[in-house]
This record gives structure tokens, sequence and C-alpha cells, in this order.
């Protein structure tokens, strides 16, 4: 039987790194070999390659329909985004092949889909894969099933008008416990644009004015919100990814951060072009106020593939200039000192009832015409080594003392 006389199935995929794993964008040519290792001449019916790509959510809740009844409610719902199928060996009228002993390579080439695929994803509640599952049928024996899952990258081109806008904003509250006011405590930050790549450094620049009577401590946060999507609900995942702490301000006192940096981790891109599955980055400059509920102030970011350019081409190689980390791939974040704060523990008490509540419709998707664009080849560079971003503290356009925002010092 051919089974015992298979002592090799596999596939190999074309890729210019031997020891790491092949990564693809949206019309790509995916390539690779699939090889028969036989200790014994064999008969063949026929070896067909299936490639599919999908997004799939799924996710169980409990349901009370009454004081003794409750029962379980399934979600789930899945998008296809690859879909080809190519034969490699087929009987002839009939006539099977015969394979000699020895090592068989069978080649396929198959290109990706032109139009936008979405990044390779894992999260608790869904997942965004590729894959290229291959079938030996043989006469008198079981199929031998073969599967090698493959990376796409969909590239984000940060050097867009869009992602180097500054984000700026101000919030205000009044603290209080109970029936007494303790004073208005008020936040105003900016950063420099909205792109950012993993491993750059993110300077804040805020000003914290606290009326209270009571001191309060400023931190930022980088938070990472996963959505997932099925029969018009949708359950979140969020997690904080980085963290930065400052110095404590004083009742009836204020404290300025010039450009004070905190690091982006090894973290997936952001996904927005999936119906199902969204993954979303804020940063969260917040002030905690003992006796009563923080104050967050939230500035949308993006996180890019494709870093800044501040001084070259936008269409140099970027496989030229970084090697591929795809540690983000699994949403692994390195061991760090300090681990950063649960998700809860950022949120104000009236935006997690308020998330809690929330069902569809979600806000509409932004427009990202023009941001994702596709180079040669998609990857992600490895930032191990690589020293934060340019950034200036002058403002190239100086505008009167009395007409400049008290808060901003860029």
């Amino acid at each position: 039987m051919i089974f015992d006389k298979l002592k090799k199935f596999d596939i190999v995929f074309d890729s210019p790194e031997v020891d790491s794993p092949p990564v693809f964008s949206s019309g790509d040519v995916v390539s690779g070999r699939v090889v028969l290792d036989l200790s014994g001449e064999s008969r063949v019916e026929s070896l067909k390659l299936h490639a599919e790509g999908f997004a799939k959510v799924h996710w169980t809740e409990s349901r009370s329909a009454g004081s003794s009844t409750a029962y379980t409610q399934n979600y789930s719902d899945e998008v296809e985004y690859l879909n080809r199928r190519e034969v490699l060996v087929q009987a002839d009228n009939g006539e099977m092949s015969i394979l000699p002993a020895g090592r068989h390579e069978f080649p396929f080439s198959f290109q990706l889909p032109e139009e936008t695929l979405v990044t390779s994803f894992e999260g608790k509640h869904g997942s965004i894969r590729y894959w290229v599952k291959v079938k030996l049928h043989r006469p008198w024996s079981t199929v031998r099933k073969i599967k090698r899952e493959f990376t796409v990258i969909e590239p984000i081109d940060i050097n867009t008008p869009a992602l180097l806008a500054p984000q700026a904003g101000t919030k205000d509250k009044m603290a209080r416990a109970w029936y007494r006011n303790f004073g208005q405590v008020s936040v105003t930050a900016k950063i420099d644009r909205k792109g950012y790549t993993p491993g750059e450094v993110i300077p804040v620049f805020a000003e914290f004015d606290n009326s209270t009577s009571r001191s309060v401590v400023p931190k930022a946060y980088i938070t990472q919100t996963q959505t997932f999507i099925a029969r018009g609900t949708m359950k979140q995942k969020r997690s904080v990814v980085g963290t930065l702490s400052g110095d404590i301000v004083g009742a009836r006192s204020r404290e300025t951060w010039h450009g004070r940096a905190i690091k982006i981790p090894p973290v997936g891109p952001s996904i927005l072009q999936c119906r199902i599955i969204k993954v979303e980055y804020m940063l969260k400059v917040c002030v905690d106020v003992p006796g009563t509920s923080k104050l967050c102030l939230e500035l949308p970011l993006v996180i890019g593939t494709i870093p800044l350019h501040p001084f070259g081409s936008r269409t140099s190689s970027v496989s030229s200039q970084y090697s591929c980390n795809l540690e983000w791939l699994r949403m692994a974040i390195p061991e760090q000192p300090e681990p950063p704060p649960d998700y809860s523990s950022v949120v104000t008490e009236e935006e997690a009832e308020q998330r809690n509540n929330s069902v569809l419709p979600p806000p509409p998707a932004e427009d990202l015409s023009g941001i994702l664009e596709r180079p040669l080849m998609a990857f992600v560079q490895e930032f191990r080594f690589r020293p934060p971003p340019v950034y200036c503290e002058i403002d190239p356009n100086p505008q009167p003392l009395n007409m400049r925002p008290r808060c901003m010092t860029c």
C-alpha cells in the first residue's frame, strides 16, 4: 500500500528567508512545491491543492428565559477572502499515475486577489487565517491530507496626510464625592501624528490643570480594542499594551509634559477593513482623582507597517531596510518589568457601563482610501535597535504669545 511507502508528505513555500515564515500581501504570487518521498513504486489517483482564507468569529453567551430556564446563545460569522483550487496530479481516462520510488516535487503557483485582503490575526473570539491544503488520493487507501498556513500582511503606510495629521483634545471634569465638590480638573494633550509603527516612541505633550483641593496623578496608556461582530451583536476585548506614569500634581497647581515618551510594543497593525473583526488602538491621557472617577482624554491611533520616511523616498524598498518580525501575529508582548494594568483600571465608570451595554450598529468605519498601499512585498520591520523618530519642539510658524494655546509647547 502507498500508505506504507509514503515516507514524506509536505508543502514547501518558496520564501526568500529560509528560517522565516512566508509573508504575502494582496496581489502577490504564492508559490511552492508539494513533496512526496516514496520508498517504492506507488499508484496515485489524484493530488489536489486548495488555498483558502477566512475571517471567522465565534463566542457563546448565557441567556435566561425565566426563573428556572437558561440556555446558551451561539454567535458566529465568517468572511471568505481566498478560494483557489489546483489539480497537481489527475488520472487520465481512468489510468492512474504510477510514481517510482524516490523524491517527487509538484510545483504550484497562484495569485492572491488584487482587492485588499486583511492582515492575519489571532484573537480570543476570532481569527483571520490563510492556508494551503493538499489531498492525496490513492486506490484502496484513506485520503492523506496536509495543511500549511501562510501569513498575509496588508500594508498600512503611515506616510499619508490622514495619518500624519496631529491629534489633540481637551477635557475637564468636576471632581466630586457624594454632594461635595472638590474643584475642576482639566487635561489637554497633543501628539504629532495619528499613525505610528511598532517600536516607535510617541512624544506626548500635555497640560494638567488641577483646581481641586486634592493631589492628582496623571498617566497615559496605549490601549488595544479587539471587536468581534456576529448576528448584529459585538463582543469586545480590551487590553493595555503600554503605560506612562507622571509626577503627582498637587492641589491647585499645574503640570506640563514637554514630550513625555511612551513606547509602542511589538503589537499587530490596526485592522479596520474587515466586516467582522476590527483591531483599534487609542492613546488615553488620564488623571486619577482620589475619591472620584477617572478623567480620560482619548486620542485615536493607527498602527501601521510602513514606517515614517522623513528624509527618504516613500517608494524605497521596505525589505531592504528592515528584517521581518512576526512576533505580533500571536499578540505576544515581551516580558516587561511591570505589566500593564487591567483595562478596567483605565476606563471611567461611565465608559465601562456605556460600553458594556453597547450594541450594533458600531460607528462607521473611517475612510482610509490612500492609506492602504501595496508594495511589492509587505514586511514588518525589526525595531529592537531602531531609534525614536525625529521630532521638533520648536514651532516653525510661531504665533504671538497672546494667540498661542496656553497648553501647547509645540
